[in-house]
């Protein structure tokens, strides 16, 4: 089992890795088809800004949950919409303010708060920065290996 800081050390990563490929050309589709490099972060930015809104900040903070069921699909899509309107320093800024805020929260969670489970079971801490660290390193794969192709 990871322990708290391990988890947070590793879903840190995220920042570090969108500073380290700041130079790319970040309209360069990570698959025929497929999604930008924009769009990637945006997504990613987004899933951050709802699960800081609606749940993290909120049990920090001894107030109501408010995550939902959503239709993870439109939410992607419309995360990838809502890219299309940032620059990329703006993205950039939103990425890091997000991830930033979520990091300093869950770290400073007393360890019954983090422990807890929540919305009648489905969510806790650990399994939220596990599943997120997969989610990041499945993202940050696509990426590396446009590097390692030559494509970008």
């Amino acid at each position: 089992m990871n322990n708290r800081s391990d988890l947070l050390n590793q879903f840190k990563e995220w920042n570090g890795f969108v500073l380290e490929i700041i130079d790319l050309d970040w309209k360069t589709s990570i698959a025929e088809g497929k999604w930008t490099i924009h769009d990637v972060v945006s997504h990613i930015m987004l899933w951050d800004k709802y699960f800081y809104e609606s749940t993290i900040e909120p049990i920090a903070c001894d107030k109501a949950i408010t995550l939902q069921l959503i239709d993870y699909d439109q939410f992607n899509n419309d995360a990838v919409t809502y890219g299309k309107t940032k620059t990329k320093d703006e993205l950039i800024e939103l990425t890091m303010k997000y991830r930033n805020l979520l990091l300093d929260c869950i770290s400073s969670l007393e360890e019954g708060k983090y422990s807890g489970k929540y919305v009648d079971g489905r969510f806790s801490f650990e399994s939220y920065l596990k599943d997120f660290i997969s989610h990041d390193r499945h993202h940050m794969m696509q990426i590396k290996e446009l590097e390692l192709k030559g494509r970008i």
